[in-house]
């Protein structure tokens, strides 16, 4: 909460902390009194501004109004950089990805048994389709594929015709029909009929379709409820003078809403356990139940979300510049207007400028970490079908053999309060 002052008087017997910098404030009071004064029409006396609107008196207004003000450099320098408030609008994303969250971890946790062992209820290892290690491994890989390659399509559509929030919308409908398909196929009927392979099949790529339009717009739509984009000086109820840091606000926003997301990849614990001790259809529906409630506070707060129109798609634009880079054996600066002009090209239909190029290449020279990526995820995919598929081979005293995967979730929610509270400010306050 920011202290007032209500004149330049006031600001001689502010606290110490304050009055460090007292000199710069009573000139910025100085310099806004010079702007009240107006010269006379016919007597050239110096004489009050009229003001153009009724002034409401308020003890301290001036102050409060510089305490938002940009920082000195001296400020910049001294005073230690906040996270400013979150909205109500960035935890009503946030719980809309946990929710989305639980519900897809909760249907992927029993995959590999329902593929892999054969429908046998009261077994140690549940399953349903009896297709093997092989062919599950291969089925549960193809929908976490699926699932990473559809968020294009999902940022494409929301960027140049839907935006975010219809984008997600339209994404849940389509990502609940899917769970629907999955939840009746499930059922035990449909199994000794042989259909749960193609009920499989279908939901794997009609929910692949509707998380993807979520994955690719919950995560800017999140960091768009920040309206705050530049620094300010505010003083904490401690008396403690601070910057408010539009960085370190969407850095908490990230934090929670990755907690978010981890909170609700607990849910194979709770699938998991009905899958052993109830049926696969309980294990599918409880989600779907839990999905219906991001979808409803998805839709009842739209009236808090800042919600902006599409600006157009840039992805269509990044790959005709690659493409022309690969043309002309990597010179990426052959996708300049400029350069196309000077070699009497014309613009041959580029929209872009220069500078859209130049980022393009900081792109991609970026993009280098991901070399490493498949290695990662080659082994952390493990976990969701080999693993499991392992774990079913040993003892298991009562516990089902898919509930493991749970540890990668329980160990990041752990991690997030520690690095958030402690590892990153010891981390800033010895300037790395």
């Amino acid at each position: 909460m920011s202290e007032r002052a209500s004149d330049a008087v006031e600001c001689a017997i502010l606290p110490s902390h304050i009055q460090r910098n007292k000199t710069d404030v009573r000139q910025r009071v100085r310099k806004l009194e010079v702007e009240q004064l107006q010269i006379h029409p016919t007597n050239n006396a110096i004489v009050p501004k009229e003001p153009s609107e009724p002034v409401v008196e308020s003890a301290g207004s001036e102050f409060e109004e510089l305490a938002v003000d940009e920082p000195t450099q001296e400020e910049l320098n001294t005073l230690r950089r906040v996270a400013g408030p979150l909205p109500w609008s960035a935890f009503l994303v946030a719980i809309v990805e946990l929710c989305e969250r639980f519900a897809y971890y909760g249907l992927t946790g029993p995959f590999q048994n329902y593929a892999e062992n054969p429908y046998s209820p009261g077994s140690p290892t549940p399953g349903a389709l009896g297709l093997g290690q092989a062919t599950a491994t291969g089925l549960t890989s193809f929908f976490q594929f699926w699932c990473y390659v559809t968020p294009t399509l999902g940022g494409i559509v929301a960027d140049q015709y839907l935006g975010k929030y219809n984008t997600i919308i339209l994404s849940a409908v389509i990502y609940f029909f899917g769970l629907v398909i999955l939840v009746c196929t499930s059922l035990p009927v449909a199994i000794k009929h042989n259909a749960a392979l193609g009920g499989l099949v279908a939901a794997m790529i009609v929910i692949g379709l509707g998380t993807g339009g979520i994955k690719a717009n919950i995560s800017p739509l999140i960091a768009e409820q920040i309206e705050i984009k530049k620094l300010s000086v505010k003083t904490l109820k401690s008396g403690e003078r601070v910057i408010e840091d539009p960085a370190r606000t969407i850095e908490r926003v990230y934090m929670i809403f990755y907690l978010c997301i981890n909170i609700g990849s607990l849910s194979p614990i709770a699938t998991t356990e009905l899958e052993k001790h109830v049926d696969f259809w309980a294990a599918y529906l409880l989600p779907a139940c839990v999905f219906l409630v991001s979808f409803t506070v998805a839709v009842l707060g739209k009236k808090y979300y800042i919600v902006r129109p599409p600006k157009g798609s840039v992805i269509p634009h990044a790959l005709k510049i690659i493409w022309i880079g690969i043309k002309n054996k990597g010179n990426f600066d052959a996708a300049k207007p400029s350069y196309q002009i000077a070699h009497g090209n014309g613009l041959n239909g580029i929209s872009w400028d220069d500078h859209f190029v130049e980022e393009m290449k900081r792109t991609l020279v970026g993009c280098k970490v991901f070399i490493y990526y498949p290695i990662y995820w080659v082994c952390y995919q493990q976990m969701l079908n080999n693993f499991i598929s392992q774990a079913g081979t040993m003892e298991l005293h009562g516990i089902p053999n898919d509930i493991m995967q749970n540890i990668d979730p329980m160990t990041i929610i752990i991690f997030i309060p520690i690095c958030d509270r402690l590892l990153y400010p010891f981390l800033r306050k010895i300037g790395i």
